[in-house]
């Protein structure tokens, strides 16, 4: 009888919980009071690094490599190269040829006595199982899971690590939005390869980075990672200054990188450019977007996916909070070739964002993440070239044609909005 009972206790229990989660009111963000510095002054990057947390680092070297072949390629030639330690985490890690080739690679590293240390999300690696990652292990590789799928974890099981992070002897680092898996690497059976970005970093700033994977190396595993081979002393070896922004849901459900997020786009004086892969802002980004375009005269465009959304649910989500936007003169673009999936935020040219944070419920509040923000002309305008080629293969959404919308596809929108906190 007492077993009838407490089945009926955790399965009322369990549905309060799904319900709060499902419906739980988001947090809305809100700034009164705009930065009265210029945003490419020493005091708006103090104080953004203020709001956000982050340390400022001087002196890096921030290199854009656009799709799958090109950074691809890049992270296996470092790895190739590490002499004490590969770092990696990764939201999917999916079974394929390019996770062969990196998995071959951290084999080969850690058989010439290279630590490799990978985490791995349990739901969004799923799929790869430990036999597959058993060459690694036995070769000195160690693996770690984060929240994996057990009883004990049943109250933070929503919250995933969405990092994609790779470090390198603490002194080279990489972090975008791409995991490691074929769709991002090679187009197959008339799909067109996945459209992503990943920054290559050196320098001081690779010192948050790693921090920001010890983190999670501690929750997956227990072990702290220390010693000077881990956090060695890095030199001045270019002219862009950084903030690693990690972000953490925390019991209030603020996030550094929403307060990030929400900081620039109040600052913005002459354009935001958003590429977004779910694009489901709530209501402070959406208010925050229209004062930009109505009280500054700001040029907003977003770039989001099209047909090729690998998310049908989240991309009709997404379509049905355009309108707001739109109708205060925004610009948004769906991208036509293919599934875009690249997660980057340029303001006036100067300040740059890349990361792994989309503009969702899930990872301003939900998921860990983490992101690179620097605010150099140069490494903006190079984020600018990609970002008007992804306009000139997208196309344009207008109010005109956003309110014509079918009768399905507002009712698709209707059953998404049910889920929307968890897309």
């Amino acid at each position: 009888m007492w077993y009838e009972i407490l089945s009926i206790i955790a399965i009322a229990f369990l549905s309060l919980m799904l319900i709060l989660a499902l419906f739980e009111p988001y947090l809305e963000y809100n700034i009164t009071r705009a930065l009265d510095v210029p945003i490419d002054s020493q005091e708006f990057l103090c104080i953004v690094a203020a709001l956000a947390n982050a340390q400022i680092h001087h002196h890096n070297r921030v290199e854009v490599l656009t799709n799958g072949e090109i950074y691809y390629a890049e992270e296996l030639k470092a790895i190739g190269q590490a002499k004490h330690h590969v770092n990696l985490e990764a939201y999917i890690f999916q079974k394929g040829d390019i996770a062969n080739r990196f998995l071959e690679a951290l084999i080969e590293r850690a058989q010439l006595g290279v630590q490799v240390n990978l985490i791995l999300d349990a739901l969004g690696s799923f799929a790869t199982w430990n036999h597959y990652l058993k060459p690694l292990i036995e070769a000195g590789g160690k693996v770690g899971w984060y929240h994996p799928i057990t009883l004990y974890n049943l109250p933070r099981f929503n919250n995933r690590t969405h990092r994609e992070i790779i470090i390198i002897d603490g002194v080279l680092g990489f972090v975008g939005g791409s995991g490691i898996a074929d769709h991002w690497y090679k187009s197959r059976k008339g799909k067109r390869r996945w459209r992503d970005t990943m920054v290559r970093i050196e320098g001081s700033a690779i010192t948050s980075l790693q921090s920001t994977f010890v983190e999670n190396w501690v929750e997956a595993t227990g072990e702290i990672l220390t010693g000077k081979e881990y956090f060695p002393l890095c030199e001045k070896v270019g002219e862009v200054n950084s903030l690693v922004v990690n972000s953490t849901p925390s019991i209030g459900r603020s996030t550094r990188a929403r307060i990030l997020f929400q900081t620039l786009l109040a600052s913005a004086q002459q354009s935001i450019h958003i590429t977004s892969p779910y694009f489901l802002p709530d209501a402070g980004v959406r208010k925050e977007l229209a004062r930009a375009l109505k009280e500054r005269g700001v040029e907003v465009k977003i770039v989001v996916p099209g047909k090729h959304s690998d998310h049908l649910l989240t991309r009709r989500s997404s379509r049905r909070l355009y309108g707001q936007i739109l109708n205060a003169g925004g610009e948004i673009y769906e991208y036509e070739p293919g599934m875009i999936h690249a997660k980057c935020l340029i303001i006036d040219g100067v300040w740059s964002v890349v990361g792994s944070t989309n503009f969702d419920h899930r990872s301003f509040g939900i998921n860990d993440e983490v992101n690179v923000a620097c605010n150099q002309v140069k490494l903006a305008a190079r984020l600018e070239e990609d970002f008007a080629r992804d306009v000139a293969d997208s196309k344009l959404i207008t109010y005109k044609k956003w309110a014509a919308r079918s009768l399905f596809e507002r009712a698709h929108e209707w059953l998404g909005s049910l889920l929307e906190r968890q897309q």
